[in-house]
């Protein structure tokens, strides 16, 4: 069994799990970036899209329950994340959304579960949005999709220093421009404070299959927001996650793993 991490201590120190070693790892050219993606086990395909300033490693409590559930679970760096590079275009949530297009091209992979964290969920969303034909459904976890759905921040409590210590070693150590972090965060922090700006009625037009997954301490995400989504996207479910904030899938994976197989179970994926 893989140990809680509530306070993200051993997040801090060392990192999340070692990820399993994957069938195939590789990189992708698109629109001035080159993206890093894997896939792991066989099955039906599910991808699992990380946080910002994080990296897909930040997955590997989830990745070895998927893979035993008989899935195949693809990861993919964002651009200017983890592996992946980035040009000097600004980062832009819609862009993302077409790397993870493109990755799944080089994989031949036709249709593919979404599953989101954060920054990853926004992109999960769009992906859906622009082709629902290319996703069976969206987990989609702590993430706003306007700004009026975004906790205004303060001084960091120690659980966010934790977690931010770790994406700039983690940075250190993938990066192609290692000595670059806070480059890199100032840039991504300027995405997340104008982006993503979607309207009720543009939740509306979404046909795939959707969670929206709140945990009860959040630290980022309002509680109404996550209600206002699973309001305006047809059909979608609200869950709800006891205990946890916004690093749920680190702090206790049992219940985030339980709640993700039961949503691919639920909408056959």
């Amino acid at each position: 069994m893989i140990a809680d991490d509530d306070d993200l201590t051993a997040f801090e120190a060392h990192g999340a799990p070692p990820l399993p070693v994957a069938e195939r790892q590789d990189f992708i050219e698109r629109d001035g970036a080159r993206i890093w993606f894997a896939s792991f086990g066989s099955g039906p395909p599910v991808i699992l899209l990380h946080g910002g300033l994080g990296h897909s490693g930040n997955w590997g409590k989830q990745v070895p329950a998927l893979v035993a559930s008989g899935r195949r679970v693809v990861l993919i760096d964002s651009r200017g994340h983890g592996r992946s590079t980035r040009d000097a275009q600004p980062y832009a949530y819609e862009r993302m959304a077409l790397d993870v297009l493109a990755a799944m091209d080089a994989l031949a992979i036709d249709r593919a579960a979404l599953a989101g964290w954060s920054d990853g969920a926004c992109v999960a969303l769009i992906l859906a949005m622009r082709a629902p034909e290319r996703v069976s459904g969206v987990f989609f976890f702590a993430c706003n999709m306007d700004p009026s759905g975004a906790k205004a921040i303060g001084d960091l409590p120690p659980i966010l220093r934790r977690c931010l210590n770790r994406h700039a070693q983690d940075y250190a150590s993938l990066s192609a421009t290692p000595d670059q972090f806070k480059a890199f965060a100032d840039a991504v922090g300027e995405m997340m404070s104008t982006q993503p700006n979607y309207s009720a009625a543009d939740l509306a037009k979404v046909r795939t299959p959707t969670a929206i997954v709140q945990s009860e301490h959040d630290e980022f995400i309002k509680p109404e927001h996550a209600e206002h989504l699973a309001r305006s996207i047809p059909g979608a479910e609200l869950v709800l996650l006891p205990g946890v904030s916004h690093f749920a899938p680190l702090q206790r994976p049992a219940l985030f793993n339980g709640a993700l197989l039961g949503f691919l179970d639920r909408i056959g994926a």
